[in-house]
């Protein structure tokens, strides 16, 4: 580009808006505080329980310097909706083809499992090929339960979850797509 006089040139770089610096787990906190301030659903991340182990002291104060964990953490969200439990997780994977499913635990596959079986809404939202998916938990179970793969091929990802659109007001707003089907 030139300016008037055509003495200097302007250089503009091609910039990648796919995300935006925004990470999928700060568009679900965004999304949870809208729908608790909304009184829509109450939803909470869960802190991981962690025993402190040692703690030290700077200029600054003190710093946990060891710590352990408590237990195996299940799922990160945990709340409630229309008077049904909700428990999920989020996962981004970078892979184009597959999701693997070593990014979930023995134990994170039998929370979810308990979840449903006690009538509750459980489910994953991954982040794949810049596309935001909700997968039930019961279509999760079904493929892992009907197949010996290491991971879920894209394809089924894109045929049984169901995309979340980025929008306004939440920008990632996963509960459209829970009154869907719960």
């Amino acid at each position: 580009m030139l300016y008037p006089n055509n003495n200097k040139k302007i250089y503009i770089k091609n910039i990648n808006y796919a995300n935006r610096g925004m990470k999928l787990e700060s568009l679900i906190n965004d999304a949870n505080h809208y729908y608790n301030t909304n009184n829509i659903a109450l939803i909470y991340k869960k802190p991981t329980p962690i025993t402190i182990g040692s703690v030290n002291y700077d200029k600054n104060g003190k710093v946990l310097t060891k710590g352990y964990f408590n237990t195996k953490s299940t799922l990160d969200y945990v709340g409630i909706y229309k008077g049904k439990y909700m428990d999920f997780d989020a996962k981004s994977t970078t892979s184009k083809t597959s999701f693997p499913l070593n990014n979930l635990q023995k134990h994170q596959l039998e929370h979810i499992e308990k979840v449903i079986k006690h009538g509750g809404i459980s489910f994953l939202i991954i982040e794949m090929n810049n596309i935001i998916y909700l997968l039930k938990g019961t279509d999760l179970i079904l493929f892992i339960c009907n197949n010996k793969r290491k991971s879920i091929p894209y394809n089924y990802i894109k045929d049984n979850g169901f995309e979340i659109k980025l929008k306004y007001n939440p920008v990632l707003d996963y509960i459209k797509i829970i009154d869907k089907f719960y």
